[in-house]
């Protein structure tokens, strides 16, 4: 299996699904724009998002995949079914629980997530909103739940694919079924719904194939079930940590000028499309791959298999950085500006992505670094770097806000994921888990002149040719930006190449 390869693909599907992310958000910023309807579905959705990330995609995933794969690996197909129904079993109990929770006390919570939401429209509408959203989280932490077996077994494209179906359901009702609802924001709420049943059901079939389509089993005795919950308890206050800033962000936002949260959730839209598109997809493929070293006790090619990742990482997330900072208001222009959506919005929203771009690589690099700790079955340690982090975070919010507004919550967070970053690979180091191949220098070197040469031809074209982008219609504005684009990508490839470095250097080649 040619890890390159899986990557394309992988990135290819998780590319298509932050497309249409696009698109959706468009769509839904040219029908409700950045006023308090949007900011009470913001903060609607967050906490299920938010829980959908502790659950399924941080403190579960981590845990349950190196144990699967280390029952894939030592165990017979029986028992790898039997754990499967019994976390399955467990994983429905517990989640049932949280939604009841949640529906039946969404006044509470959205007192406690967003108390500034205080005059009683919006504090009204963002209640009947979550009543409507938060089953998601029982939906999609399924569906998560099974895209882990799948990545396990190497079937990384259908669990890869599945966000587009959240993001089709999203345009439907944005274009279709708005004058259905009263009020007509309701309709994002029913589309968030819809979308998490077309994503758990869209892997069923896959999942049969592999023969894990059974019934659930609800068995605490079971002593891998008990060591996938130990090791979730950890794993859920390291989760939560990066949760929790997001939460804090958004308290500290509806606090702030009317459209704030709003202008962070956008520019945080953007950022998580170089996430999605290059962190997920190395987190999905690394993680079970590392979990399979580290059961087979090879250190050398555990060591090896998280070098290339971070190699690959930086290639990629570098550019991406400098590319928002530099094209940041063209971006927001092409994908938001319309009709209910102002340039000052668009103008606010730009502020927002240039100080998150600041930390974009600090926000990656931990899904990979963290994968070296969780594939050891060591989830301590990077809860603990976590809750320092948060710590550090909320200290930079408090010193930034004042000053600053929602442009310094942005860069409080991507402050504090740069204290992330750096003390998770000071503790891979000091724990020998982690030794970096030789040119690593050089490597530098020749990212950060390519990235210079980009940068500066960038700067160059955009004084060559001013653009007016509140006056274009949207597809001269795409146009535009695909040109500016591809320009950046043509500039960095080929100073690299000019400066001899070859594709086939990142190739590597792993075991199904």
């Amino acid at each position: 299996m040619n890890l390159l390869a899986v990557l394309a693909r992988l990135s290819s599907m998780t590319m298509l699904s932050r497309v249409l992310g696009f698109i959706r958000d468009a769509v839904v910023a040219r029908v409700f724009g950045a006023g308090a309807a949007m900011d009470a579905f913001v903060v609607a959705f967050r906490l299920p998002n938010l829980l959908r990330r502790i659950f399924a995609e941080g403190a579960f995933s981590q845990a349950f995949v190196p144990v699967l794969a280390e029952y894939r690996q030592n165990q017979s197909p029986e028992n790898t079914q039997r754990l499967v129904q019994h976390v399955a079993g467990m994983l429905s109990f517990v989640l049932c629980i949280v939604t009841a929770i949640g529906v039946l006390a969404a006044p509470v919570v959205i007192w406690l997530t967003a108390s500034g939401l205080n005059d009683g429209t919006r504090f009204d509408l963002a209640v009947s909103l979550l009543r409507v959203v938060f089953p998601y989280i029982l939906l999609i932490s399924l569906s998560s739940f099974v895209g882990s077996i799948l990545n396990t077994y190497s079937q990384f494209s259908i669990p890869a694919f599945t966000p587009v179906l959240l993001n089709i359901s999203f345009i439907v009702f944005a274009v279709f079924l708005v004058p259905y609802f009263n009020p007509p924001i309701m309709a994002l709420g029913w589309a968030v719904l819809a979308g998490g049943v077309l994503q758990l059901s869209f892997q069923l079939p896959w999942l049969f194939k592999l023969g894990f389509l059974k019934m659930p089993k609800l068995d605490f005795r079971d002593a891998a079930v008990n060591r996938i919950l130990k090791q979730m308890v950890p794993s859920i206050i390291g989760s939560s940590a990066a949760q929790i800033s997001l939460v804090i962000n958004t308290i500290f936002a509806s606090y702030l000028a009317v459209g704030s949260v709003s202008w962070m959730y956008y520019a945080d839209r953007l950022m998580e499309l170089p996430s999605g598109v290059i962190g997920a997809a190395l987190a999905t493929i690394l993680l079970p791959n590392l979990s399979k070293h580290a059961s087979a006790n090879s250190q050398a090619e555990f060591s090896a298999l998280l070098d290339w990742g971070l190699r690959l990482c930086l290639l990629l997330i570098l550019p991406a950085a400098v590319g928002l900072a530099v094209l940041g208001f063209p971006l927001v222009a092409t994908l938001f500006m319309y009709r209910q959506f102002s340039v000052h919005d668009a103008q606010m929203t730009h502020y927002a992505l240039l100080a998150y771009s600041v930390g974009l690589p600090a926000m990656i690099l931990p899904r990979i670094l963290a994968s070296g700790f969780y594939a050891q079955k060591n989830v301590k340690t990077p809860t603990k770097i976590a809750l320092i982090s948060l710590a550090c975070t909320q200290l930079f919010n408090l010193i930034l806000v004042w000053n600053l507004k929602h442009i310094g919550l942005a860069l409080a967070t991507a402050l504090g994921a740069w204290v992330n970053a750096l003390l998770l690979l000071s503790m891979l180091r000091i724990r020998e888990l982690y030794t970096p191949r030789a040119g690593w220098r050089r490597y530098l070197f020749r990212i950060g002149i390519a990235l210079c040469v980009m940068a500066g031809g960038l700067y160059a074209a955009q004084s060559f040719f001013p653009v007016d982008w509140g006056s274009l219609r949207g597809y001269h504005r795409a146009g535009i930006l695909a040109a500016f684009i591809g320009l950046a990508v043509l500039l960095y490839f080929a100073t690299l190449h000019l400066l001899g470095w070859r594709v086939r250097e990142l190739k590597r080649v792993e075991q199904k």
